[in-house]
């Protein structure tokens, strides 16, 4: 695949920025007014596809909002990307990215570390993409708790996506490295998986590891599955998982919204207060359980005040 990236992105960067902006438009339709979204950065494309981004981000700057993550597709080392996160660094982007430490670049303390220090030095948070499982996918996480608790300054600034590594630990060790990573204040980014790799996502939400959602591919030639719907993603968890109560369903929003929920435990209004950003979507549904069970229509997005959709 990243041969043939590397022959097929000359030609992609010709509309990128108008497939960003229609990218934009899908994931507004489905609710979303923000993305963290990993934009490559490699020896083949350089910086642009990170500038043409940043152009359409510009475009719809009044209707969408998101943060950046300088992600090295082809591997820091692999290719010569170093050099181009380096540079990436300097600009306005939020976090810096990796990938595969072991089985992409040969050695997690060079791939890692160099991640860590870029982060450090320009005041950055980490955004790490883990596929690897085994050993080597353990020991990448290990090694990334203990930078973290080494840099303090990078707690609840520091992310591992999919650490699919998780998902095949034996529970014991599991419980360990969900604690582990809760008191380094590392979050997991899921796509909720199903098939054989199956996310402790319950287990992470016990133990105070955030978790949040969102699609690998939409758009793109890795996947055809995205949607754009982090609503889907939380109904796929209600499924995965068995929750099926009102309750439980209710709480599987929490999955779509960072966290934020319209209704505590007891059923008490926790959302919208007066103060909190007029960031809503509306959607048909009676309560929250249904929208999650049903997926329910979007009707409505409000960004900051601004009915966009």
């Amino acid at each position: 695949m990243i041969a043939f990236e590397q022959k097929v992105i000359p030609e992609l960067l010709k509309t990128s920025t108008y497939r960003a902006e229609k990218l934009i438009e899908l994931l507004q339709s489905r609710g979303s007014n923000f993305a963290r979204s990993h934009v490559n950065i490699d020896s083949t494309s350089k910086l642009d596809s990170l500038y043409h981004l940043q152009q359409a981000l510009q475009n719809k700057k009044d209707s969408f909002g998101a943060e950046l993550v300088a992600f090295p597709q082809h591997g820091l080392f692999y290719t010569e990307s170093a050099q181009w996160m380096k540079e990436a660094a300097k600009t306005n982007i939020d976090f810096i990215g990796g990938l595969d430490p072991t089985s992409i670049d040969g050695s997690i303390p060079k791939s890692l570390d160099f991640v860590v220090q870029l982060a450090l030095e320009h005041q950055k948070g980490i955004d790490i993409h883990l596929h690897e499982g085994g050993e080597t996918g353990l020991q990448a996480v290990e090694f990334l708790i203990d930078r973290v608790n080494e840099h303090p300054v990078l707690k609840g600034k520091t992310y591992l996506s999919h650490c699919f590594v998780l998902a095949r630990l034996e529970k014991p060790k599991l419980e360990e490295m969900a604690d582990k990573l809760a008191h380094a204040k590392i979050g997991v980014v899921s796509t909720i998986p199903f098939g054989n790799t199956i996310m402790p996502i319950p287990t992470l939400y016990q133990y105070g590891v955030e978790v949040m959602t969102g699609n690998d591919s939409i758009i793109d030639h890795w996947n055809t599955f995205g949607t754009g719907s982090v609503l889907h993603k939380a109904n796929l968890m209600a499924q995965l998982y068995g929750y099926s109560s009102e309750l439980e369903l209710s709480r599987c929003l929490k999955l779509a919204t960072r966290n934020v929920l319209p209704l505590d435990e007891r059923g008490s209004r926790q959302w919208p207060k007066t103060n909190d950003t007029a960031d809503v979507v509306l959607v048909e549904a009676s309560c929250s359980a249904e929208a999650v069970a049903r997926v329910s229509p979007i009707k409505s997005l409000i960004h900051q005040g601004k009915v966009v959709y």
